[in-house]
């Protein structure tokens, strides 16, 4: 199985109880309805990705998904909590990329989502051979496979939020795979049961 498609997705949940505040926050990001399973980090190659609210159109509930997910959460009041899913796609389309997912501590949405774009460029540069100090900063290896060329585009889609008292407060940032393919050929499901 290979799949043809991916979205992005992100949400917030706040609750008295951990498992409904991420419950909640599976709502807010549309995916609640679906059996979620977690797989590793590779960008499949050819893969395309489109928006959200299509993706969503092409699931049914109770369908068993695929998904690289970043997951975070705290009971502390006031304490900033983030998950971010950084993409890097190579410009040879018939080669893999990298998904990363990064959970912190303190990190506003923006730095979050640059250090999970940058590791997941990280982990595709390091693949395609291209060298780095591994004592220059993210922003010095940027510009390194950048100048290189085969890292064509690098994203992130990051969820952050601060902790409130009496409550947990979960994030999540997700890569949701569609459109599976087997042996080169679209499976076509049967939706009449």
């Amino acid at each position: 199985m290979i799949p043809t498609k991916i979205f992005f997705t992100k949400g917030i949940g706040r609750h008295k109880e951990k498992l409904a505040s991420f419950e909640l926050a599976l709502r807010d990001a549309g995916i609640a309805p679906y059996n979620l399973v977690n797989v590793s980090s590779i960008f499949p190659p050819g893969c395309k990705i489109v928006p959200r609210e299509k993706g969503l159109t092409e699931l049914k509930q109770g369908q068993i998904v695929f998904v690289v997910l970043a997951r975070n959460e705290t009971n502390e009041a006031n304490r900033l909590v983030a998950a971010s899913i950084g993409c890097a796609i190579p410009s040879d389309p018939n080669a893999h990329g990298y998904l990363s997912e990064h959970h912190s501590f303190g990190e506003p949405d923006d730095k979050a989502g640059d250090y999970a774009e940058d590791l997941a460029a990280h982990m595709l540069a390091s693949t395609l051979g291209i060298e780095f100090d591994a004592d220059a900063d993210y922003d010095e290896m940027r510009e390194t496979w950048k100048i290189d060329g085969r890292i064509v585009r690098t994203m992130n889609v990051t969820q952050s939020a601060i902790g409130k008292e009496g409550m947990w407060t979960s994030v999540i940032a997700v890569a949701v795979f569609l459109g599976n393919e087997s042996n080169g050929e679209k499976k076509e499901g049967n939706n009449d049961r």
